[in-house]
């Protein structure tokens, strides 16, 4: 019996347009007589099968020389035949000049071609082929490319507002282009599409369920999220401060007669799953007993995460912003706690019940996205430390654009701009005086200060953590390679300014101070899931910062309650929990960045450093840097410090080096991000 074509099954859009492919149209094929497995108006009589004695669901389609003419987006004129016309020209057609010349319209800096072939290349036809060879099922689509490219503009607009309906429609055309891109490759004698490989290969592809993920919208505050963006495709940013396991989501559930012992298998529908009142079957139909069998049921990987605003967008004296994300099958587990995203979905709102009872339901929806492609970092940011990532590595899903450039995503082009990047920072490092260079740029509004930038400089770059494979059968000690440096000094030496500076350039940490810490909002804290209602574990602020950089402000004014739990994660950089009934050791592999005052808010040069601050020695003893920042009584230096501050408003850079020492450093630090990217 001939396997049937999946349904379109996507966790993240509940549509009924069907993802079934269109018939092939296969000129010269001499094999052996091909089941359609494409009509969608079958009635299944070629398959040897009894046919059920149900009602039919929908009456039968009346003949017409042009059926797809009516199939419309409810409450609008949008045709999905022709969208589905525009965007199958738009696979086929678009190529890489195209882009060039839109960003160059926009002004948007941009590489040239080495080539005048490189510009011509069908670059959707190359990302198909590449899909078919590694197996992958997604595409990235960069919605900039639809714009670009002159033909597929009304497409943007459609795929912005009806989402729900146009990208199921864009899954469809994928899978025929898959169809048909196999089918041209079989009959091209292509290397592993020959012969009984080429039929496997077209068999596989019947059998799969490809998918479309749209992103590059410009981003919203999810304060600005409103009514209006409803069923739309919205494009978000923010930091993730809790992710729930894996959560089984039904799409197809299986019924069984207690009566008769008939079955019958009910398909998601616009998120729901309609249980049958009574069975099917005409010499049985006994109402209310058609029972779940849960383990013949069909299920989708499910995981809620909460994405709350990033501190640089929060307004002054207003607490942040959360939003409910639904991340379905590929995209589930590749973000944890701590990490930047850039998500694009769809806006939903959900009424919610008063009484799971009572079919009343209160006024106020829930609102959440349903996520169709996720960005790791937000941008404006260092690389990951990759010893702190999967083994695996960040593997986001998807075959394409990705997020990245547009100039990186052909893969000649991506090795040139790896070679171009690599040969800059061979060429910076050749200089003598690269240390001095990169510590002048590091926060160059602040003036001076060069020994304690060049300290917080290592500890961006940090060393290498080493781990012991002999020694017992835990194996070997774990010696740390993050940095931690305290800064001590006299109140109006810019102390919390380089925190900040570094806070917003760090791959993940978080900024706080001492004085509104906790020791449980430090590490970590038990409270109830709202959804689940049971316990669980909220990761702290050097929970979330695993990876990165740890910024603690005020750090004298803490509680000894409070200062205490940094003692495991300075040094074993682990955060063991026992609360709750909830027992775990959680990572909190940060570098720690503090700043304090002495005793008395002024250092006192005629005490020794110890009396000068007030910490424990055994803290003290796990920074490895320790610098202290003094305001010096000096008239030619004050007047220094003030011709820097003035020269902050005026239009030409101040500071030694100029432009030139600020714009290498820039160009440093992005390269340094993009070549641990690549």
């Amino acid at each position: 019996m001939a396997s049937r074509t999946p349904k379109n099954r996507r966790g993240d859009i509940h549509s009924s347009l069907s993802a079934t492919p269109s018939r092939i149209r296969r000129s010269n094929y001499d094999g052996p007589p091909r089941r359609n497995y494409n009509d969608l108006n079958s009635d299944v009589s070629h398959l040897d099968v009894p046919l059920s004695s149900a009602p039919a669901l929908s009456a039968p389609a009346a003949p017409s020389d042009e059926p797809d003419e009516i199939r419309a987006i409810w409450g609008t004129t949008v045709n999905l035949a022709e969208t589905m016309k525009l965007f199958r020209e738009f696979l086929k057609g678009f190529k890489p000049k195209y882009r060039v010349a839109h960003d160059r319209e926009h002004g948007v800096h941009t590489r040239a071609f080495a080539t005048p072939e490189e510009g011509e290349e069908t670059l959707y036809e190359t990302y198909l082929r590449r899909m078919r060879q590694v197996g992958d099922t997604n595409l990235n689509l960069d919605m900039v490319n639809l714009l670009a490219y002159p033909p597929s503009r009304k497409l943007y607009n459609q795929l912005m507002k009806y989402p729900q309906e146009v990208i199921p429609a864009m899954d469809q055309v994928l899978k025929d282009l898959m169809l048909e891109l196999a089918d041209l490759d079989q009959q091209a004698g292509m290397e592993g599409m020959v012969g009984a490989d080429g039929e496997a290969e077209i068999a596989e592809i019947m059998g799969r369920v490809y998918k479309v993920r749209p992103f590059g919208l410009p981003t919203v505050n999810m304060r600005d999220l409103n009514p209006t963006d409803t069923d739309k495709l919205v494009c978000i940013k923010g930091l993730v401060i809790r992710a729930t396991p894996v959560i089984p989501d039904m799409k197809v559930a299986f019924f069984r007669c207690l009566t008769c012992s008939h079955t019958v298998q009910v398909e998601i529908d616009r998120g729901k799953i309609e249980e049958p009142a009574r069975c099917p079957r005409d010499v049985c139909a006994s109402v209310g007993t058609m029972s779940l069998v849960h383990n013949r049921c069909e299920f989708a990987d499910r995981q809620v995460i909460r994405l709350q605003e990033t501190p640089d967008v929060v307004p002054d004296g207003q607490t942040p912003h959360t939003v409910s994300l639904s991340v379905y099958d590929e995209l589930v587990d590749v973000a944890k706690p701590g990490d930047r995203l850039v998500v694009c979905g769809i806006f939903r709102s959900i009424p919610v019940r008063v009484n799971p009872r009572q079919r009343n339901l209160k006024s106020l929806f829930k609102t959440y996205l349903d996520v169709v492609h996720v960005k790791l970092g937000g941008g404006g940011t260092l690389g990951f430390d990759r010893s702190t990532r999967p083994s695996g590595g960040d593997r986001l899903p998807g075959v394409g654009d990705g997020g990245d450039e547009e100039e990186d995503n052909v893969m000649e082009g991506r090795q040139s701009r790896k070679a171009d990047i690599e040969a800059k920072l061979l060429e910076l490092s050749r200089r003598p005086d690269i240390y001095e260079l990169l510590a002048q740029s590091l926060a160059p509004s602040i003036w001076e200060m060069e020994d304690v930038k060049k300290g917080i400089l290592l500890q961006l770059f940090g060393g290498t953590n080493k781990s012991i494979a002999r020694g017992g059968g835990g194996g070997g000690p774990r010696y740390r390679g993050d940095i931690n440096v305290l800064l001590v000094g006299d109140p109006g030496t810019s102390k919390s300014q380089i925190l900040q500076y570094v806070h917003k350039i760090a791959p993940r940490g978080v900024y706080t101070s001492g004085k509104g810490s906790s020791a449980v909002g430090l590490t970590a804290y038990v409270t109830r899931d709202p959804d689940s209602k049971q316990l669980v574990l909220e990761s702290g602020a050097l929970v979330l910062s695993d990876g990165g950089v740890c910024c603690i402000d005020e750090f004298d004014k803490m509680s000894d309650a409070t200062r205490s739990v940094l003692h495991e994660v300075m040094e074993q950089q682990t955060v063991s929990i026992a609360k709750a009934g909830i027992i775990t050791t959680l990572n909190a592999r940060t570098s720690i960045l503090a700043a304090a005052n002495p005793v008395g808010s002024k250092y006192d040069v005629n005490l020794p450093i110890t009396r000068n601050i007030d910490l424990p020695p055994t803290l003290i003893s796990r920074f490895d840097l320790l610098y202290l920042v003094l305001d010096r009584v000096d008239e030619a230096h004050d007047r220094k410090l003030a011709q820097h501050l003035v020269g902050l408003y005026l239009e030409e850079t101040p500071g030694r080096g100029g432009d030139e020492v600020l714009a290498s450093a820039l160009c440093f630090f992005a390269d340094v991000k993009e070549l641990m990217d690549l």
